[in-house]
């Protein structure tokens, strides 16, 4: 690309600028009111209660007011041995032909021991047929009804078995004792038809259930200690925040002592290398077998083996020296460039305490990215449940209508019951064949999508208000007396007034590439059970590639973005020009990221790992000073863990506020180089620090 001229009129961020990238702007309103739209039509015809809720063999819900089941919130199967299910969604099915078509009925309760009509029925206890009849449909009242009768027309289940609830759902209540497996306190259970069944044919269907119940069990111990612990799980996050901001400030004094001693441990760290690997190689002298040569031992499983021989170490040592002598060539000559990436970082930290409220508009990015997760988490549910109850035909006997569609209201008297006496309609599934629910699968890609475009526009705003920002201190002549009274407001009002669609334009194509991404990481999945290693290594490098390439837009977009902050171009122009940019300046931006990298890393090491250890130091009571004031906990690794992960997010949303502000600097910092010469005409705007070590002044002014 061409070098950037001197151009009088420029004095920092363009205010009088133009909208940029109209089309993509309306394109973006149109897919906001068409994702609006959808999220009204899903919200519509979804029911989330779908989720939540059990269902009985009707359809309706257990639980709902003004229905048979009004005072029957559970649900449970009382024909099937065979159980198998997990919250939110339930699916009994049976291996045995004699329950063929099982039936889910809404209970107040689920039972608690071993019972089968018959035996209630045969004995004549009152209390027994009282307390089965109410694991029965709710119509079912007359307890005088033969017992066959009863059972043909499925009015109750054939049989009870100690159950155990778990969300709204009864799930067969098996314990090992001993080894042995037990369901209450039998290994054997009458299934209602007079055959004697082991209870391990209820293992298998269960077994989920029962890792879902201990699974909730664990969820209440720890809810139970953050109930306790979370004033000082607050505190632990406000250290932290704490932390970073004093490290910030620190950077402005020490970048140059850290990254001197970072480089200095390296250089000793392989040096020590080499000198072990020549003690190694001295000690082996003369032993019994290390003289023999790596291609004569040839390849070995045995890693081991290969340390025993002189050869290993010597290769070792050649290495070592190689990268050894590399990195010091690398230091010497590129000394200039890596004090230019000191002194760039010095002055970000010296930025963002001119505008300490960007450190607060993290927050508002988040904010966004809450609602567009919010916005498709419950579009997604509502789209998922937007199927209607469908009811097919279930009998026992042969019958032509047997799986067919039916309707509850009208089956009894339809020619199915004629026909097939011993039919029934019951819920089967919920689906539908209307153009609505023939389309539900585009609908949730769409909600994908958009979810993905309005996320990358969320953190596209935030990134040029940054950028908008910092550059309105670096192009200020005298600093901070030129800056903008308002500079992160005003780089916020510009980005939305004028580029909106160069924002959108953005999103757009990152977002085109996740969905890709997520789209061959479906195919992944779907595609571990097959034996086609062709297509599998096919997919693996798309997915390779589709990384890269999102990393590279990624890194693109962020730079384009700090030119849009800066000159107020479209996206394709503020994108080339960045790029160019940044290519006619290669050796320079790989020594600022890497150093960078490494301050950002040291950083956020020193922050999570030392307010991590005060967790932990204090929720295992092992500070005496406040060994009393530690709550008792069930898991201590719990508010320790949330202090960790908490103080790693707040550590980030402070040095990715620092590490746009170096960036946008850096951008500015070269094209100040290219735009001006230092003298009268063309004075440098850069800070007298980044001046003196680059040996230039502004010429006919004396050197700061």
């Amino acid at each position: 690309g061409t070098p950037q001229k001197y151009d009088p009129t420029f004095k920092g961020p363009i205010y009088d600028r133009g909208c940029t990238d109209i089309v993509c702007c309306v394109l973006l309103v149109l897919a906001i009111v068409g994702y609006v739209v959808v999220g009204v039509v899903a919200w519509t015809h979804g029911d989330p209660r779908k989720v939540i809720y059990p269902t009985d063999s009707r359809g309706q819900f257990c639980g709902q007011q003004g229905t048979p089941n009004e005072y029957r919130p559970g649900a449970r199967l009382p024909q099937s041995p065979g159980v198998s299910g997990i919250p939110h969604s339930i699916t009994f099915r049976s291996p045995h032909p004699t329950s063929s078509c099982p039936i889910q009925i809404c209970v107040s309760k689920c039972p608690d021991r071993y019972l089968t009509y018959l035996s209630a029925y045969s004995t004549r206890q009152p209390g027994e047929l009282e307390y089965y009849r109410q694991f029965c449909i709710p119509e079912f009242q007359n307890l005088q009804k033969d017992p066959i009768s009863v059972l043909k027309d499925k009015d109750c289940p054939a049989m009870l078995i100690p159950s155990t609830p778990l969300a709204r759902r009864c799930f067969p209540a098996i314990r090992a004792k001993k080894g042995v497996i037990m369901v209450g306190n039998k290994t054997t259970y009458d299934d209602g038809h007079g055959r004697q069944r082991n209870v391990t044919e209820l293992l298998e269907g269960a077994k989920k259930a029962n890792v879902v119940l201990e699974t909730r069990q664990l969820a209440m111990k720890i809810f139970e200690d953050y109930t306790v612990s979370w004033y000082w799980i607050i505190i632990g996050l406000v250290i932290a925040m704490v932390a970073s901001l004093i490290f910030i400030v620190l950077l402005r004094f020490l970048a140059g002592i850290m990254v001197w001693v970072m480089i200095v441990m390296v250089i000793l760290v392989l040096g020590y290398g080499i000198f072990h690997c020549y003690m190694e190689y001295a000690k082996l002298k003369g032993e019994a077998g290390s003289d023999v040569s790596l291609t004569d031992l040839g390849f070995q499983t045995d890693l081991r083996v290969y340390l025993h021989l002189r050869q290993t170490w010597l290769a070792f040592m050649i290495i070592l020296c190689i990268v050894e002598v590399v990195i010091i060539l690398l230091l010497i000559f590129l000394r200039k460039r890596i004090l230019i990436a000191i002194a760039l970082i010095k002055e970000a930290s010296r930025a963002v305490g001119h505008i300490m409220t960007s450190l607060l508009f993290p927050l508002c990015t988040f904010f966004l990215l809450c609602l567009c997760i919010a916005y498709w988490a419950s579009t997604a549910v509502f789209l998922s449940t937007s199927n209607e109850a469908v009811y097919k035909v279930f009998n026992e006997s042969a019958c032509p209508f047997s799986g067919q569609t039916c309707q509850p209201e009208t089956f009894n008297v339809s020619n199915v019951t004629k026909l097939c006496p011993d039919a029934q309609c019951l819920f089967a599934f919920y689906g539908g064949e209307s153009v609505y629910h023939r389309y539900l699968i585009v609908l949730q890609f769409f909600n994908v999508f958009m979810f993905f475009w309005l996320a990358n526009f969320a953190i596209a705003l935030g990134q040029v208000t940054l950028a908008g920002a910092f550059a309105s201190y670096y192009w200020a002549f005298k600093k901070p007396d030129d800056m903008p009274a308002f500079p992160l407001f005003s780089a916020f009002s510009r980005a939305l007034r004028y580029h909106t669609g160069s924002l959108a334009f953005g999103a757009l194509i990152l977002a085109i590439v996740q969905v890709i991404r997520v789209t061959l990481e479906y195919l992944d999945h779907r595609l571990k059970a097959a034996d086609n290693k062709f297509a599998k290594f096919l997919l693996s490098c798309l997915k390779c590639c589709f990384w890269c390439l999102e990393k590279f837009i990624k890194f693109l977009n962020r730079n384009a973005y700090i030119m849009i902050a800066v000159y107020g171009t479209n996206f394709c122009t503020s994108a080339r020009n960045a790029f160019f940019l940044l290519m006619r300046n290669i050796i320079r931006v790989a020594v600022l990221d890497k150093v960078t990298d490494f301050l950002f890393f040291l950083g956020k090491l020193l922050i999570v790992g030392s307010v991590g250890i005060l967790a932990f130091f204090f929720f295992t009571h092992r500070i005496k000073l406040v060994q009393d004031t530690a709550p008792p906990l069930n898991y201590y690794w719990v508010p320790i863990l949330t202090v960790i992960v908490g103080s790693y997010l707040i550590a980030h949303g402070f040095f990715s506020v620092y590490g746009m502000c170096v960036d946008t600097l850096f951008l500015c910092f070269l094209e100040d180089l290219e735009r001006n010469d230092g003298s009268a005409e063309k004075p440098y705007f850069m800070s007298p620090d980044l001046k003196k070590l680059l040996k230039k002044t502004n010429k006919g002014q004396p050197d700061a």
